[in-house]
Parts: C-alpha cells; sequence; structure tokens
C-alpha cells in the first residue's frame, strides 16, 4: 500500500488553571498577533509553566511568531510532557514519528491511544499492522483504527476498509472486542479523573481559559493553547492481497498497472470518491465487485513509478496492484 493522507486536524485541547499572561497570550494568538502571544509565553515557558511550554512548541511547530523548527517544537513539547501535559504528550508522540524518530514516539503514542486520541490511534494502529518498529498485532491494530474511526477520523474509516481484505474474521472480531474495552477504559479514567484544582489565590478566577471546540490554526477564538498542525502521514498496512484473476479490471489506456482508493460496501462511496479524486489520479476508473465489497481501482498506468505517482496525485489513501 502506498500512504495515508492525515488531513490537518486540531487536538481537542481542554484548558487547565493558567496564569492570566497565559490566557493574554491565547488572546493575542486568536487576533493573529503571533509574535505578541509568544511574547507573553516565553517567560511563562522557562519559568517551567506546562501550558506555556505547549503553547511555544505549537508556535514553533506552526511557524508562527518565530521561525518554523520542529526540534524546538519537540524540546518545549518535551519539558511540558516531563510535567504530565496530556497535549503535549499527544503532540510530542506524532511529531517524533513525523520526524522518523520512531522508538522514541512509540511510548507518546502508546500512552495518547490509551486516552482514547484518534490520531495516536491511526499512527499506532498502522505501526501494529506493518510491524513497523513493534511487533506485529493485526486484532490490536484493528482495534485501534476501529477507535479512531468511531471517533470521526475518516482516513482511519479509510485504513479500516483496507484492514479488512487481510485480516481474519477471528482477528477482526478480537480487535472489535477491543476496540469496545478502550472506549470504556476511557470512559472511566475521563470519570475517576480528580476536578481541576482551583487557581491559586493570587490568580483571578477569570483568567481560567474558556472550554471551546477546536479551530483550524487560521481561525480566531482559539482555545488556551495555539492550534495544532498537520497530523503526520504514516506508512499504511504493507501486506499485498493474494491476486483475485476474475475480479482483475482491463486496464483502460493499455498499462497494466493501477491504483486502488478503497474499499466499500455501498457502491454509491466509491462513485462519490471517484468523482471527487479521480481526475488527479489520469487513470481510467473500474469498480472491482467481490465478497460484497466494491474496490475503487484507477487503470491503465504503464509502469510501477506511474502509478506511485498517480497515488500520490490523488490525495487519498492508496495501494498499487501490480498486473
Amino acid at each position: 500500500m502506498k500512504r495515508i493522507g492525515i488531513g490537518a486536524a486540531a487536538l481537542l485541547l481542554v484548558a487547565a488553571p493558567a496564569a492570566a499572561d497565559v490566557k493574554t497570550g491565547v488572546d493575542s494568538w486568536a487576533k493573529g498577533e503571533f509574535v505578541a502571544a509568544v511574547r507573553e509565553w516565553r517567560p511563562l515557558a522557562e519559568a517551567g509553566d506546562p501550558d506555556a511550554q505547549f503553547n511555544l512548541g505549537q508556535a514553533y511547530k506552526l511557524g508562527r511568531g518565530v521561525p518554523l523548527d520542529l526540534a524546538m517544537a519537540q524540546s518545549w513539547y518535551r519539558r511540558a510532557a516531563a510535567k504530565g501535559h496530556a497535549q503535549a504528550e499527544d503532540a510530542l508522540g506524532l511529531t517524533l514519528f513525523q520526524d522518523g524518530k520512531k522508538a522514541e514516539a512509540l511510548p507518546y503514542l502508546e500512552k495518547s491511544a490509551a486516552r482514547d486520541e484518534k490520531r495516536a490511534q491511526l499512527v499506532l494502529g498502522t505501526m501494529l499492522f506493518n510491524g513497523d518498529g513493534i511487533t506485529r498485532d493485526w486484532p490490536r491494530a484493528y482495534a485501534l483504527m476501529t477507535r479512531s474511526s468511531q471517533q470521526g477520523l475518516p482516513q482511519a474509516g479509510q485504513t479500516l476498509a483496507q484492514m479488512d481484505q487481510y485480516i481474519s474474521p477471528e482477528q477482526r472480531q478480537q480487535g472489535t472486542i477491543m476496540a469496545g474495552e478502550i472506549a470504556q477504559n476511557a470512559k472511566m479514567a475521563a470519570v475517576a479523573a480528580p476536578p481541576p484544582a482551583p487557581p491559586p489565590a493570587s490568580r483571578p478566577a477569570t483568567s481560567r481559559p474558556v472550554r471551546t471546540t477546536p479551530v483550524a490554526p487560521s481561525s480566531a477564538g482559539a482555545t488556551y493553547a495555539a492550534p495544532d498542525a498537520p497530523a503526520p502521514r504514516p506508512a499504511p498496512p504493507a501486506p499485498k492481497p493474494a491476486p483475485v484473476k476474475a475480479a482483475a479490471p482491463k486496464p483502460a489506456r493499455g498499462g497494466a498497472w493501477r491504483i486502488q482508493l478503497g474499499a466499500f460496501k455501498d457502491e454509491g462511496n466509491a462513485q462519490t470518491l471517484w468523482s471527487r479524486v479521480g481526475g488527479r489520479t489520469g487513470g481510467s476508473v473500474s469498480y472491482v465487485r467481490g465478497g460484497g465489497i466494491t474496490r475503487l481501482q484507477a487503470t491503465g498506468f504503464a509502469s510501477k513509478a506511474a502509478a506511485q505517482a498517480a497515488c500520490r496525485k490523488s490525495g487519498v489513501s492508496c495501494v498499487v496492484v501490480a498486473p
């Protein structure tokens, strides 16, 4: 399989009590005054405030108010994560993975996935399916991908459809049960979590940030921390399906190489996806039906390299299918 593209997604940021200056920085960030926001956060971050450290990491990751610097972003995330800042742990695991530091990212991804963080579940589930830096575990991979999909991450749903082609019904059932356990454990952890401590007397209660839904980095009304950048692009499942001769589509342009853009129970969904991305591939459409699944494929590529290029241009999860 080629690569899973993960679109921009903001972290769900739930505010902890923070200094008035942290909130002042957030207000500046929401107005697009990034330099002013960084100026508010930096002294607090250097003094050890984990919210300010996380925010400063976000600024470096996005290159707003400071030069874009992933190493500096990771450094500030790491300092906040060492104090138990959950969002910093999430961001650190994802950026380390994106930076190719998979072994270093793994413990943070594990913690985030256990908290039911959907992007970490997508990345960790992919690693487990591929055996990429971790022992291959298809039932657990299926469980994490199921949870990520249940929480509305479209890429997880697409990857889940791909996994369905390879794993056995028994493994799928095990994964489904495990997904329910993950959801239940996360719910119990949320209920058991102690309520946030009140702000210190020296900090006005009004300085506590307002809980809001996440917004895109360019939007106003940001939460207490800077919005997140796009998540990394993990490698998708490596195994290739056994060839199904009866279902092999006839190339439309003479080339024998094909790409598969997805597998759907509802053929209408396959047609919708083709109408959205098919023109980017340069191939001809083929709907390969079998086993109650419709596989959306683009056909007619002269070589593996041409098929790989078409996958990249499609902008969606994609697998190259050899002749």
